[in-house]
């Protein structure tokens, strides 16, 4: 059978007026470097080779929680959880409440993240053990919209 790996390379289209809460949180809150701008785009560098790109298209834009049942959620690992948690919630981002240990946020531009520590067994979210009860997690998402 054929190798397949995820790439560290990611983007996604946003409305353009997302463009300045976007740099203020992944270069001030995460870190990220912008390695490309230009009038449709803006190129982030996370943690030396992981890249996400926000291209600026003419999609709609939606000021309140929306995901379906196609999104992904991302996963942010830190070296430090209680620092980096007072860093994101003091960026203004939508805090989600989802019954699981970990903080779960819809970053500008619409992309919702949950923070995890780098050396954390996060086993459970392979399979291993009862994990975060899917019916509960599905709940509060529809509580949400």
């Amino acid at each position: 059978m054929e190798k397949v790996i995820f790439g560290n390379h990611a983007s996604v289209i946003v409305p353009i007026n997302d463009r300045a809460a976007i740099r203020k949180f992944y270069c001030d809150v995460l870190g990220a470097r912008i390695t490309k701008e230009d009038t449709e785009k803006d190129v982030f560098c996370l943690s030396g080779n992981c890249y996400l790109a926000f291209l600026y298209g003419d999609v709609r834009d939606e000021s309140e929680f929306l995901r379906t049942a196609r999104s992904m959620w991302l996963e942010i690992k830190t070296d430090n959880v209680e620092e980096m948690t007072r860093k994101i919630l003091g960026s203004g981002v939508r805090k989600l409440e989802l019954p699981d240990p970990h903080l779960y946020f819809q970053a500008p531009g619409g992309q919702c993240w949950r923070l995890v520590g780098i050396d954390e067994d996060l086993s459970f979210y392979e399979g291993v053990g009862e994990g975060p009860n899917a019916e509960k997690v599905k709940e509060a998402v529809r509580a949400m919209k």
